[in-house]
């Protein structure tokens, strides 16, 4: 499906298509920027130097806008026509919100790209979405961005143009510079009219059969972003600090899409950095905080939480849903704590802590009260389904003549095994899709440990193992493993995969 297609096409979020009115999430930014061009709007990691290489920042709405206005003159001087994909793969600073709005307001559709997928993962994405174009950070920690963007690029015919920020841009990749006052040449172009109804992103889920391109639209953003908000009770002009980086749908709703609802400030932290951490909640002044769930608990534990009286909501993200009802209780005293659970790209739903710090029972008819925007549904095969303004159902099952006469066309079925008690009623989530495993926070698939595995030396193995942080972990074992490291690398794919034949010291 080519950008053209997904701009062509409605996003079959709903039922009924929003009307076309519906704002987009530039026009969130826009009425936000019209009230308080003075307010801080955007905050980098202070360790940010040691991230990209470049030095942290602090924008204002009428700085950002002046630098989203610069990113889109240079985006749409390149002669990206609207409704093309650019590819997006950086990481948790500023610049990442700044070249989305930017990409959005030039009528452009974004892909979302993981930060450790490697070539094989990337060249397979860009494929599938024909996108025309990359944008990177110049580094990311130690790996060369920048070089790898240019090696996907030449794997993929549809690439056009490859975008860079920052220094010691290899030849052939255009700089994207954030300040307005850099650019030369005639009058800025007149971005186009943006439709809320078309596709905004493209994010990426790892399904049992293949890889899934999952296209949303402003709405279905949007929607996402109020059940988290509602669910949450953000306050207005909230002071957000989030460690999801925006590379997936659920990064991107709970924090860029967050902020532009809640109008307030977004300070973005680049994982994980306990002290730059605890630093930024003291010295942003924060108020709502974002990070994994099992991190959540832990620092609600040791009195983290409560060290800081500002902070008033934490948002935990359960990536492995099926361990939220069984985690420790909630110990802050003076911060509300939510659980999202998140079902891969299909969708998410938001419930927060009872007041003895447990997990809230999950009941169908929970989600269909007005303050959020999706319901659940257990399917007769026992597994979870969601449906709601955030779902894309036509993207994870094609279209049938019966569809209208049949409720379940409406559904995402997740894959994650449920059940429903027999006396409360409630939903308990049991277990992951068959065939697939969450590491880190990224899906594989079972039979693709097996398939790499094999293109290894006679007797490496590559397993993964459970893991009460990140679902599982991976583990390799192979005669030479700096050899099957520098094997996998070869291949392309990620570190997580890689690094599974580290070497380990001996048994104590």
């Amino acid at each position: 499906m080519t950008g053209e297609d997904h701009q062509r096409s409605e996003s079959p979020g709903t039922a009924a298509s929003p009307a076309a009115s519906s704002p987009t999430l530039c026009d969130l930014f826009a009425r936000t920027l019209a009230r308080r061009p003075d307010a801080l709007a955007l905050s980098d990691p202070p360790n940010k130097a040691r991230v990209t290489g470049q030095p942290p920042l602090k924008l204002t709405y009428a700085q950002a806008d002046r630098a989203i206005a610069s990113l889109t003159t240079q985006l749409m001087n390149a002669g990206l026509p609207p409704g093309s994909v650019v590819a997006m793969q950086m990481a948790n600073t500023i610049e990442y919100p700044l070249v989305l709005l930017a990409a959005w307001r030039a009528g452009l559709t974004v892909a979302l790209l993981p930060q450790l997928w490697r070539r094989a993962e990337l060249a397979d994405a860009l494929g599938r979405v024909s996108a025309r174009a990359i944008i990177c950070a110049s580094r990311i920690e130690i790996v060369d961005h920048a070089e790898l963007a240019m090696s996907a690029a030449a794997d993929t015919f549809s690439i056009r143009q490859v975008f860079g920020i920052g220094g010691n841009l290899p030849d052939g990749m255009t700089p994207l510079d954030l300040h307005a006052s850099n650019l030369t040449g005639s009058t800025p172009p007149q971005p186009p009219s943006v439709d809320a109804r078309k596709a905004a992103i493209v994010s990426f889920d790892v399904m049992p059969e293949s890889l899934l391109a999952v296209p949303r639209s402003h709405v279905n953003l949007i929607a996402g972003g109020l059940g988290i908000t509602m669910e949450s009770a953000l306050p207005q002009g909230a002071r957000i600090l989030s460690c999801a980086i925006p590379s997936s749908f659920a990064g991107l709703v709970t924090s860029i899409v967050a902020w532009l609802l809640t109008g307030g400030s977004l300070s973005l932290h680049h994982p994980f950095d306990l002290q730059t951490l605890e630093k930024q909640i003291r010295d942003d002044g924060c108020n709502a905080l974002i990070v994994p769930a099992h991190l959540a608990l832990r620092l609600s534990g040791t009195g983290a939480i409560d060290a800081r009286p500002a902070l008033r909501h934490v948002i935990g993200l359960w990536r492995t849903p099926e361990c939220a009802g069984s985690s420790n209780d909630w110990l802050g005293r003076q911060a509300a704590f939510t659980d999202v659970y998140l079902f891969g790209e299909a969708g998410l739903f938001a419930a927060q802590r009872l007041e003895n710090g447990s997990a809230a029972p999950i009941a169908e008819s929970l989600y269909k009260a007005a303050r959020s925007p999706v319901e659940i549904h257990l399917t007769p095969h026992g597994t979870l389904a969601l449906r709601g303004a955030m779902t894309v159902p036509a993207a994870y099952r094609a279209p049938r003549a019966d569809d209208d006469l049949n409720p379940a066309a409406n559904y995402v079925d997740t894959g994650y095994a449920a059940r429903r008690d027999k006396i409360s009623g409630a939903i308990y989530i049991t277990a992951p899709p068959a065939g697939l495993m969450t590491v880190g926070g990224y899906r594989y698939r079972t039979q693709d440990l097996e398939r790499w595995a094999a293109r290894l030396a006679p007797g490496a193995t590559l397993t993964a193992l459970p893991d009460q942080l990140n679902g599982h972990r991976l583990a390799g074992r192979a005669e030479d493993n700096a050899r099957a490291r520098e094997a996998l690398a070869e291949l392309g794919l990620g570190p997580l995969m890689t690094e599974a034949f580290r070497e380990r010291g001996p048994a104590r």
